[in-house]
């Protein structure tokens, strides 16, 4: 089975769909986020995404008067969200250039305004961060913009996955295993459960959400056949914010998507067959012809 994005076909032994996520690591700055959409586009990647909230809705209550130390000073957990978000004309012009690089754009809506705002910019697709995977009121109002819905499964049971595809239903849907661990050791990884994912659900795409270091655990997760691949990034991972430290930066995503290319070049098609550079190989060395 297939998902389409913008004008992108994914699954069906297509090249991986590459997803660079942006998310909070603009920090509330619509220069750095072009900045950012310009690595993905000169990197190869095939889009580009954000995260909204309604703050007041999407905000646990025991968080928001938290005090948190920002580069704006101290303020609560509630008024650094409202600081970070962007409003309808940044977006606008996000959109815009990320368009204009030849890239898909799209969110992770948090809150059921939210999917009515990425709706009204004209958004490609949604995504269901893991968080949000149990908040069935998103996922219907998700599944009733007949987009595709990109599922990430971390911090979930498989009972739980059970349920949110019973609301989004599978026509439109692409499935990613996930770990929620910032940044995840390769412990934590659990790679088999993208073979597993496909098994339990026949039909659905399987990609992968990685928060790790470094580019092998997503390098394997598309030689364990997944069709999809989301890495945050970001300009310095030393920089302010909680998800700088699981990014890649400019030069790791240019090499992830490089590397995915070649994989899927060296994986073929199963099919032994005799290949033209064996042919001398093969005159001087064997000894017996068949």
């Amino acid at each position: 089975m297939t998902v389409t994005i913008g004008t992108r076909v994914i699954g069906g032994g297509r090249p991986a769909y590459v997803i660079a996520e942006i998310g909070l690591n603009h920090n509330g700055d619509v220069e750095l986020a072009k900045q950012l959409i310009d690595v993905a586009a000169d990197a190869g990647a095939d889009a580009v995404k954000f995260q909204k909230r309604t703050p007041e809705l999407a905000t646990p209550e025991h968080m928001r008067d938290i005090p948190r130390e920002t580069p704006w000073g101290t303020m609560t957990y509630l008024d650094y969200r409202r600081r970070v978000e962007f409003d309808r004309d940044q977006y606008i012009e996000i959109s815009d250039h990320a368009l204009l690089r030849g890239l898909e754009w799209f969110a992770s809506p948090w809150d059921e305004p939210s999917v009515a705002f990425l709706e009204d910019l004209g958004v490609s697709a949604h995504k269901v961060a893991s968080a949000s995977l149990t908040d069935h009121g998103l996922l219907r109002a998700l599944r009733d913009t007949g987009k595709t819905v990109i599922l990430s499964t971390g911090m979930s049971t498989i009972e739980q996955i059970d349920a949110a595809i019973g609301v989004l239903g599978t026509e439109h849907l692409l499935l990613m295993h996930a770990t929620s661990t910032y940044p995840m050791e390769p412990a934590e990884a659990n790679l088999r459960m993208i073979p597993a994912l496909r098994d339990r659900y026949p039909g659905v795409p399987v990609g992968y959400s990685g928060h790790e270091r470094g580019l092998q655990i997503s390098l394997a997760a598309i030689a364990l056949g997944a069709v999809a691949i989301e890495r945050h990034i970001t300009l310095d991972r030393t920089m302010w914010g909680s998800d700088h430290a699981a990014s890649l930066e400019p030069t790791g995503l240019q090499h992830l998507v490089r590397d995915i290319r070649v994989i899927e070049e060296a994986l073929g098609d199963g099919v032994k067959r005799v290949y033209p550079g064996e042919f001398a190989p093969m005159a001087k060395l064997r000894r017996v012809p068949a």
